[in-house]
């Protein structure tokens, strides 16, 4: 069995364009919707596995989060309602930034 070495990071921080453009109201609504919803259910998803490991678990952080984002979201639409009606469009700007846990 051969032992490799890892290799050295350069760099410890990623930045990652996910949403860059210019969309219509109704675009931007769904591709914030989308998102938002997607890492909602992430969320429930991890409650769901740690409540079926124990069911008096807390997942108070958990449903935080979710509460969060939920809001987020309605923040979100409420404004995008808004511009609807001046019939301009929306420019999305999203960066991912990944980089090492301490």
């Amino acid at each position: 069995m051969e032992t490799k070495e890892l290799p050295q990071l350069k760099t410890v921080t990623q930045n990652i364009e996910l949403v860059k453009g210019e969309f219509n109201p109704s675009e931007a609504a769904h591709v914030i919707s989308c998102l938002i919803n997607e890492k909602i259910n992430f969320h429930k998803l991890q409650r769901l596995q740690l409540w079926e490991g124990d069911h008096c678990c807390k997942t108070n952080t958990l449903d935080g989060r979710i509460d969060e984002l939920e809001n987020g979201k309605e923040i979100a639409n409420q404004f995008i309602n808004s511009i609807r009606g001046l019939g301009k469009n929306l420019t999305i700007k999203g960066t991912l930034e990944i980089s090492l846990a301490e």
